[in-house]
């Protein structure tokens, strides 16, 4: 009986020429990719928590955090998650929650469009 098997098949390598600007290039990409790991990991930690929820609650809870596109979504949400959690006896889940948005977010809170006009002199 003939079994398949893997053999390395031998390429030519291919030469390498120095593109101005590559370098940079990298980074951003890098960065994007980065925050994007971050956020799919949240919402997943997310979603395990709001396994522990029931009730329609915990249904609409449930879907509002598969339909979040961006970290800001789940930013919004945290309030109304950590309140049910509590509600159901799981606080012990609102630390790792928090830890987890503080990947999102390092300075604690999201990026804005919107001026804060309380410090502005009239």
């Amino acid at each position: 009986m003939n079994r398949p098997s893997l053999h390395a098949v031998e390429r030519p390598r291919l030469p390498v020429h120095p593109v101005v600007g590559a370098i940079g290039l990298a980074g951003p990409r890098l960065a994007r990719l980065t925050a994007r790991r971050a956020f799919v990991t949240t919402k997943h930690d997310f979603l395990v928590a709001a396994e522990e929820l029931d009730g329609s609650q915990g249904d609409w809870i449930r879907r509002q955090i598969r339909a979040a596109e961006q970290p800001s979504d789940l930013w919004l949400l945290r309030g109304t998650v950590f309140a049910a959690l509590g509600s159901v006896g799981k606080p012990e889940l609102v630390p790792l929650l928090r830890g987890s948005l503080a990947t999102l977010f390092p300075y604690g809170q999201p990026e804005t469009d919107f001026l804060c006009t309380t410090g502005l002199p009239r």
